[in-house]
């Protein structure tokens, strides 16, 4: 099921720049989804006003819903969550009374993550939503979850951030049976620890919407061995954060090697192009949108420091999940899932 016009709610004030980002982010993201999309904006109207006056693509497309009160960076959740006059709060409000599709936040990510859970709730049958996101790698994208929603886990969560990755995959990504694998210390089928040898049991028995390949293990993700890769939010987390810091070792060594010398610098000119399209490919505002998978509303984290495209495309990462209708999706697999598992496939080959 698609959905032909959807309201976005923006929470305008997050993120380390605010409207002066957003907004100009929201018009942007008309530029694939033009006719599709209306927004809300969450904030303090007497800096929303001017802006929105700036964007003539956002008349007639846009309301503003003023709000006194703002989650800052440093703000724990558990004190954000009792707030209810915030931006944040009233943003995702209205994704729980039906006046908007989606939420995307720029904001506090623990407490987005908080309140998100306490308004929302889960979609029936998700134990815990998940934090997930695309990752570029040598074979096209991988959809990774969970990224740091959830510490600890156990099986039956780790089989159902397996049925809402390939359910992402499959309706947003198009592909028709997504590659599935749990990140693991190793590809053996013994190794790992318990819940991750009694997940990938339980996966290779039961009917999904994916194709279960086994255990992958941490050089495998940039690879692009399968479509989903599945893990807990502690590894998961560690896992990304690595990889960031990778990505950031290698264009430090790059660009200290090109300036080395004349020579370099003369080389650097001739694969200026070269250089652009690896830069494209890796560019982190493109994959910029964690997604909170698994709660009864869409909802999308932008990093708090993108620039205008960046947020852009946390946007549309909202508006593609409810477009293709990505929670309907998931209800039916999950119930399908939960049938399958009441009526006695239990995972083999476990030592209790």
């Amino acid at each position: 099921m698609s959905i032909h016009h959807q309201i976005i709610a923006l929470d305008v004030m997050g993120g380390d720049f605010g409207p002066e980002v957003v907004i100009p982010a929201a018009a942007l993201a008309l530029d694939d989804m033009s006719g599709k999309i209306s927004y809300i904006f969450f904030g303090d109207e007497n800096r929303i006003k001017p802006l929105l006056g700036k964007y003539k693509v956002l008349e007639g497309i846009s309301e503003i819903h003023h709000t006194s009160g703002i989650v800052t960076n440093d703000e724990k959740p558990s004190v954000a969550i009792r707030r209810k006059d915030t931006s944040l709060r009233l943003a995702i409000e209205a994704v729980k009374e039906g006046r908007a599709q989606s939420i995307v936040s720029a904001g506090n990510t623990g407490a987005l993550m908080a309140t998100a859970k306490l308004v929302l709730r889960c979609l029936p049958g998700i134990k815990r939503p998940a934090l997930a996101s695309v990752l570029p790698t040598r074979q096209g994208d991988t959809v990774m979850l969970d990224l740091g929603a959830n510490l600890v886990c156990d099986a039956q969560m780790l089989v159902q951030f397996a049925v809402l990755g390939s359910v992402y995959a499959r309706v947003v990504k198009g592909i028709d049976t997504p590659r599935v694998g749990i990140l693991n210390v190793g590809s053996e089928d013994m190794k790992g620890p318990d819940l991750v040898r009694e997940a990938a049991s339980i996966l290779t028995n039961i009917v999904f919407p994916g194709d279960y390949y086994g255990f992958v293990e941490g050089d495998d993700l940039a690879e692009g061995l399968v479509d989903v890769v599945v893990t807990d939010g502690f590894t998961g987390n560690i896992a990304l954060k690595v990889a960031e810091g990778v990505s950031k070792l290698t264009s430090h060594y790059m660009k200290e090697a090109f300036l080395s010398s004349l020579p370099a610098k003369m080389g650097a000119v001739l694969a200026g192009c070269a250089l652009k399209k690896v830069k494209k490919r890796m560019d982190p505002r493109y994959y910029n949108g964690g997604m909170f998978l698994g709660l009864d509303g869409i909802c999308v984290k932008s990093h708090g420091g993108m620039d205008v495209y960046g947020v852009s495309r946390a946007i549309l990462v909202a508006a593609h999940l409810v477009e293709q209708g990505y929670n309907s999706e998931v209800a039916h697999e999950i119930a399908l899932v939960m049938n399958q598992q009441s009526n006695g496939i239990e995972p083999e080959g476990v030592i209790a």
